[in-house]
Formats: C-alpha cells, structure tokens, sequence
C-alpha cells in the first residue's frame, strides 16, 4: 500500500496517477515547466478548459504540492502567479516523456 497527503493507493502507478491523472492535470503542469504562469496566461494556453474546472484543478495541484500560488498584491486586481514546487518539478521528465508520446503518436 502506498500513501500520498493521507490518501492510500494499491500500487505507485495508482498514486501517480491519482495525483496527475485527469484531463487537464498534466497540461497544466506542461505549461508552467517554462516557469510561473498567472491564471489569465492558463487560460489562453488552454481555451478549451473552463474556468471553473481549471480554478479547481490548480487548486487540487496546489494542495497536492505539486504547484505554489503567489499573490504578489493584496488590493484587487490581485496579482497571481502558479509555479512548480520542487515536488512539481520531479515530474517534469515523465511530462515531457508523455508529450514525446503524444508527437510520436500525432505523426502515426
């Protein structure tokens, strides 16, 4: 058994999948291996998620530990950035590995 933030899966594939599994998790941690990105640059990376689920997805990614919200001003409009945390960051060899599939896969 393995257990990731108090949660137990059957097996590490299952863990990792549990934590970046899903339609737009990988994407968005995709788009901010380039470095941190503020949510209205995510949406124009990503015009087909809505804004709804990518407010939930960032913030499942950011309880999870694997991306840090700055707020960098405290009167509206607020300024906010998403980054990798160095946990987000160890899964940057299997996003890139996934995306090499993906082109692969395209030219087929």
């Amino acid at each position: 058994m393995h257990t990731f933030k108090g949660k137990e899966y059957p097996c590490c594939t299952s863990l990792t999948m549990g934590v970046i599994g899903g339609k737009w998790k990988t994407v968005i941690i995709y788009h901010l291996i380039e470095g941190p990105l503020r949510y209205s640059e995510l949406r124009k990376q990503m015009p087909s998620v809505t804004e709804r689920t990518l407010s939930l997805q960032l913030k499942t990614l950011e309880s999870d530990g694997i991306i840090d919200r700055k707020v960098y001003t405290t009167k509206p409009p607020l300024k906010v950035e998403y980054m990798l945390t160095d946990l987000g960051k160890s899964l940057i060899p299997l996003i890139n590995a996934i995306a090499d599939w993906g082109r692969k896969a395209d030219e087929v």
